[in-house]
C-alpha cells in the first residue's frame, strides 16, 4: 500500500492550495480510495474537476506523482496553475528543447517536483526510464484514458505502453484512470489493458447544467455566425470547423472584419500553433477558429461559447468539444450550425480513415461500423424536435427529464414542452419563448463596476507574471469578490478559489482595491456566507 503523509488533511490541502471549502460530486470517494492504496477509474464530464482527483492525493502521498497525458496544452496550463498555487510541478513533452527536457529531468532526479506531467511517448525512453526506476513514485494518474481503447473515438497506440512502463518500476504505484467519456466497451478495455486492480469506479454523470445547447439549420452559415458573435461580444469563444480550409476561410472572414481572432490546425507549424494558442489562452485574442486538433485538454475556464461551424462525426467528440465552454461553472452556450453537406464530409472521412494500420481487416471493419453508427446518432441529434440535453444524456446511458428549459428546442418550440410529462401542466409556446435559461448553481449577483476593476487588476497581474489570467483568479472568483466585498484576510479566504498561497501572493492587492471601492461607495457590503468549518477554524485561533 502507498503511504501518504497522515499529518495532512485533504480538506486543508483543498482549502490551502485550491481555495475551496467542499469537494464536488465524485471527487472525495476517488481521493479516499487512492489514499487507501486502491486503483480508481473516474468518468467525469469536462469541467467537473477531474484534475483535483489526482492533484490532491499527489500532494498527500510521500513520493512523486506522474500524470500521463497526451495534451501538451493541458500540461502547460495545469503546471502554471500549480506553480502559482505554491506547488512544484513540471511537464516533459515534445514542446521542450532537448536542453530544457534534460534540465527538468535533472531537477526531477533531485526531488524538486511533487507532480510531473509526462507524454505517453516519453515513458519508455531510456532517459525517462532511468529516472523513474530510481525515483519514489507513489501514484500514476492516466488522463484521457479512453485513448487506450481501440473502440474509443481517440485511440492512441502510445497508451498501450503505459502498462509496460508501470511493470518496469521497482514497486507498483497506485494507478488512477480518468476520462470524460467512456462506453461500456471502453470501460472494460481500460480495466483490462491497464491491469487495474479491483478499481473503484465513479461515474458522476454527463449533465452540464450551466451549458445551453442550440442547433441552427442555417442556409447562410456566415450570417448565423455573425449573429451569434454579436450576442457574445467581448466574450471568449471557440469556433470549430471540419477542415483546415474552412478554418482559413472563417479566420480570414472574421479577421477581415477587424475581430481579435486566432487560428489553429495541424497544417500550421508547431511554433505558429503554439503562438496562436497562447494568444487565446492569455486573452490577446478573444476568438479561436480551429479544427478538432485544438482544445483537447484546454484548461481555460472562461470560454463563454463554442460554435461548431460543421456537425462533428460523433456525439463523443461534440460533447467533449462543446464542453470546453463554461468550465468555471458559469453560464455558457454551445451552438451547432448544421447542413446536410456536413454528413457527407464526415462519411468521406470515416470511409477513408486508415490511421490504425495495425488493425486487421476484420477489426478495421468493426471500427468503421461503429463510426458509421456514431455518425447516424449525431445526425439524429441535429434533427430531433425534442430536448437536446435529453438526447445527449440518453446517448450516454443516462435518464433525463423530457424538458430541460435550457436548450434551443425547449426554449423556442412548444413540442418539447408539450411532451414534458402527462401529469405536468402543459406549457404554452409563448411561455417557452420567454423562459430564461436556468442560472448555474451557486451563481451570485456581482457588482459590474467593481468586477471590471478587479478584472483589470487580475489581467495586469497576469501580464506582469506572464501567466494566463485565470491562473491568478477565475472570473467566478472575481464575481464573488465583487458581490461580497471581502475586506480582510478571513473574509477573502471564504471566497471560492482563494487559497492561502494565492492570498499571500495576490490577495492583498485585490483586498486594497475592494476597500477603496467600499470607501467611495459606503460600507454596504454583503458578508460572504461563511461555512461552519471556516467559522469553527476562526474560533479556534
Amino acid at each position: 500500500m502507498n503511504m501518504y503523509n497522515k499529518d495532512k488533511d485533504k480538506y486543508e490541502v483543498l482549502r490551502t492550495y485550491f481555495g475551496y471549502d467542499a469537494f464536488r460530486e465524485g471527487q472525495e470517494p476517488l481521493i479516499d480510495e487512492l489514499l487507501a492504496g486502491r486503483d480508481v477509474f473516474g468518468i467525469m464530464p469536462t469541467g467537473a474537476g477531474k484534475s483535483l482527483c489526482y492533484q490532491i492525493p499527489a500532494l498527500m502521498f510521500r513520493g512523486i506523482t506522474l500524470v500521463i497525458s497526451p495534451l501538451i496544452s493541458l500540461m502547460k496550463d495545469q503546471v502554471a496553475a500549480l506553480n502559482q498555487a505554491g506547488i512544484y510541478a513540471a511537464y516533459l513533452n515534445s514542446s521542450l528543447t532537448q536542453g530544457q527536457y534534460f534540465k527538468a529531468l535533472d531537477f526531477a532526479k533531485k526531488g524538486k517536483y511533487k507532480i510531473i506531467y509526462v507524454a505517453p511517448e516519453r515513458l519508455m525512453t531510456e532517459s525517462f526510464l532511468g529516472f523513474a526506476c530510481n525515483a519514489d513514485i507513489s501514484f500514476v494518474s492516466v488522463d484521457e484514458v479512453h485513448c487506450v481503447s481501440q473502440w474509443g473515438q481517440d485511440f492512441r497506440p502510445s497508451y498501450l505502453k503505459i502498462v509496460e512502463f508501470i511493470e518496469k518500476l521497482p514497486k507498483r504505484p497506485v494507478v488512477g484512470a480518468f476520462t470524460a467519456t467512456a462506453t461500456g466497451e471502453v470501460k472494460n478495455d481500460v480495466v483490462r489493458i491497464l491491469k487495474l486492480r479491483e478499481p473503484k469506479l465513479v461515474t458522476t454523470g454527463f449533465d452540464r447544467k450551466n451549458l445551453s445547447f442550440f442547433v441552427k439549420k442555417a442556409k447562410d452559415k456566415n450570417a448565423e455566425l455573425y449573429k451569434i458573435l454579436r450576442e457574445h461580444y467581448d466574450e471568449s469563444g471557440i469556433i470549430y470547423c471540419i477542415t483546415r480550409q474552412l478554418v482559413e476561410e472563417v479566420y480570414e472572414l472574421l479577421a477581415g472584419r477587424g475581430m481579435e481572432v486566432s487560428k489553429y490546425h495541424a497544417g500550421m507549424s508547431d511554433e505558429e500553433r503554439q503562438r496562436n494558442q497562447e494568444a487565446f489562452t492569455y486573452d490577446r485574442s478573444r476568438l479561436m477558429v480551429a479544427t478538432n486538433a485544438f482544445g483537447m485538454g484546454i484548461d481555460k475556464p472562461d470560454v463563454r461559447f463554442v460554435i461548431h461551424y460543421n456537425m462533428p462525426k460523433n456525439m463523443e467528440s461534440y460533447y467533449q468539444e462543446a464542453g470546453r465552454a463554461g468550465r468555471d461553472g458559469e453560464k455558457a452556450s454551445c451552438y451547432l450550425l448544421y447542413s446536410p453537406k456536413d454528413v457527407h464530409i464526415n462519411q468521406f472521412f470515416i470511409e477513408n480513415n486508415r490511421e490504425n494500420e495495425e488493425l486487421s481487416e476484420a477489426e478495421l471493419e468493426t471500427v468503421l461500423e461503429k463510426d458509421r453508427e456514431r455518425l447516424k446518432q449525431m445526425t439524429f441529434y441535429c434533427h430531433t424536435k425534442y430536448c437536446y440535453r435529453r438526447f445527449m444524456l440518453n446517448y450516454f446511458g443516462e435518464k433525463a427529464e423530457r424538458f430541460c428549459g435550457n436548450c434551443g428546442n425547449c426554449l423556442q418550440t412548444s413540442t418539447a414542452a408539450a411532451e414534458y410529462s402527462d401529469a405536468a401542466p402543459r406549457m404554452s409556446y409563448e411561455k417557452t419563448k420567454t423562459m430564461a435559461p436556468t442560472a448555474p448553481p451557486g451563481a451570485v449577483s456581482d457588482n459590474p463596476e467593481l468586477y471590471e476593476k478587479l478584472r483589470q487588476l487580475r489581467n495586469s497581474t497576469a501580464k506582469r507574471l506572464q501567466v494566463p489570467a485565470y491562473v491568478i483568479f477565475t472570473d467566478k472568483t472575481l464575481r464573488e469578490m465583487s458581490a461580497y466585498l471581502p475586506a480582510n484576510r478571513t473574509e477573502m479566504l471564504q471566497i471560492s478559489g482563494v487559497g492561502v498561497t494565492k492570498y499571500e501572493k495576490f490577495g492583498r492587492e485585490f483586498e486594497a482595491l475592494i476597500r477603496e471601492y467600499r470607501t467611495e461607495h459606503g460600507d454596504d457590503r454583503k458578508p460572504p456566507q461563511a461555512t461552519a468549518k471556516v467559522i469553527i477554524k476562526e474560533l479556534q485561533k
